[in-house]
């Protein structure tokens, strides 16, 4: 997402009751900040904030974290909220290759990878969300059998998603090369870009990998 920047973003999100400010202190103990021991699903990237903020309402039973490096993406999510203070969802701004920082392992039951930057060129390839040396950190946090979720629009970027699983001995489950045309169109909940995308005949690639232990 390309945004403008917004002056004084940080401090204005420090209003929003979803913020969390200093989010590796909840490390291990983020059932505390959300009062209860419910799954934790963590959004990497959250755009608009649509797709979040609509889970975290057809969800109580689920606390949702969504992660995002730049505070004015996580200022315009969060205005979605409208400063209410909804209890199963957060907001924080952190770096997405340091997530074992943020959380214990085994604290995440599920990642979403909705509409990652493609990266299209080879030499940019680790920048990718799911490069292997991502994969390696979303396996710290991840509890055995944990799932990551991956929407995109980029066939080259998912091709090179199924390869970078299967490398790393996830099972690769639920796998469509057309989302809106399949199975799984029913449940599905779509973020601004795949809207966007979608309004446009584009098709979008869609699989689930799931986290078997060693």
């Amino acid at each position: 997402m390309r945004l403008r920047n917004i002056p004084g973003a940080e401090e204005a999100l420090r209003e929003y009751p979803t913020f969390v400010d200093f989010p590796d202190s909840y490390r291990g103990k983020w059932s505390e900040r959300f009062g209860n021991d419910r799954p934790i699903h963590v959004e990497i990237g959250c755009g608009k904030g649509r797709f979040i903020n609509t889970l975290a309402e057809k969800h109580p039973d689920i606390n949702f974290i969504a992660v995002e490096l730049k505070a004015e993406v996580i200022l315009r999510a969060a205005q979605r909220t409208e400063k209410r203070a909804i209890p199963n969802l957060a907001f924080v701004q952190y770096n997405a290759a340091n997530l074992s920082d943020l959380f214990a392992p085994g604290e995440v039951s599920r990642i979403y990878l909705n509409f990652s930057d493609p990266w299209p060129k080879k030499r940019h390839a680790k920048r990718r969300l799911t490069h292997a040396n991502f994969l390696m950190g979303y396996k710290q946090v991840l509890k055995p059998y944990g799932e990551i979720h991956l929407k995109t629009d980029n066939e080259q970027l998912f091709e090179f998603s199924l390869n970078q699983f299967s490398d790393q001995r996830f099972q690769l489950r639920h796998i469509t090369f057309d989302l809106h045309h399949s199975p799984f169109a029913e449940d599905n909940v779509m973020t601004e870009y795949e809207e966007r995308f979608s309004s446009r005949g584009q098709r979008i690639y869609r699989m689930e990998a799931i986290y078997l232990p060693e």
